[in-house]
């Protein structure tokens, strides 16, 4: 099954057994937009003027999100990685790509009450076989070999969202450094990795405040 980048960060964020998270949402969710717009970038749709994204080339690529995506930057005026990371983040978004890999019978989804009061949704794994292939090609990258673009993008934003260190936990943490770091990263990629680190640090912020008052 052909899957986009958000969709493997979301299949390695979940754990197979009882699809619970294995990040929070305030990672999960700026790592999701951050790996469409990145997507874009390696598929040579965007790049970086300055430090605005830019348009290069409208061709669809076949995909609703990617291309919703792409649609509104060529419809708007040129922005930065990070506005376009704020912009597109949202519950609504990991909701439609866990949806999309539920119906392609990838994951299951469960709905429950916590304490029979709270609706809560787990997305357990049906078939493993697409993870098997997106962890096959992160490990042999983490092994050694030459990640390519699109492999060395996914550990990038597994990196942006600490998601690495749950999900390979024992890999080489230099390696994964030097992967996410690497000058494999177009302009464009490495802004967008940028950029979801600070959509992190400030949900986090603003979480923080409002646990406060």
């Amino acid at each position: 099954m052909k899957v986009t980048i958000a969709e493997e960060i979301l299949l390695l964020a979940h754990k197979e057994d009882d699809g619970k998270p294995l990040i929070p949402s305030t990672q999960l969710d700026p790592a999701l937009a951050g790996a469409l717009l990145a997507e874009l970038a390696v598929n040579e749709r965007v790049t970086l003027d300055g430090k605005k994204v830019q348009l290069v080339d409208p061709t669809p690529l076949g995909d609703e999100e990617l291309d919703a995506v792409l649609a509104a930057i060529a419809e708007g005026k040129e922005r930065k990685a990070a506005w376009w990371v704020q912009k597109l983040q949202s519950v609504k978004l990991r909701a439609r790509l866990l949806t999309r890999l539920a119906r392609a019978g990838v994951l299951a989804e469960e709905r429950a009450k916590v304490l029979g009061l709270f609706p809560t949704t787990r997305w357990p794994e049906v078939d493993g076989r697409t993870e098997a292939e997106v962890r096959e090609r992160v490990a042999s990258a983490l092994g050694g070999a030459d990640p390519t673009a699109r492999t060395a993008v996914l550990i990038a934003v597994m990196h942006a969202a600490k998601l690495d260190r749950k999900a390979f936990p024992g890999a080489d943490k230099a390696r994964v450094k030097e992967i996410a770091e690497g000058t494999w990263a177009a302009e464009a990629v490495a802004q967008t990795i940028t950029a979801i680190h600070a959509a992190i640090a400030v949900t986090a912020a603003t979480s923080a405040v409002v646990a406060a008052s």
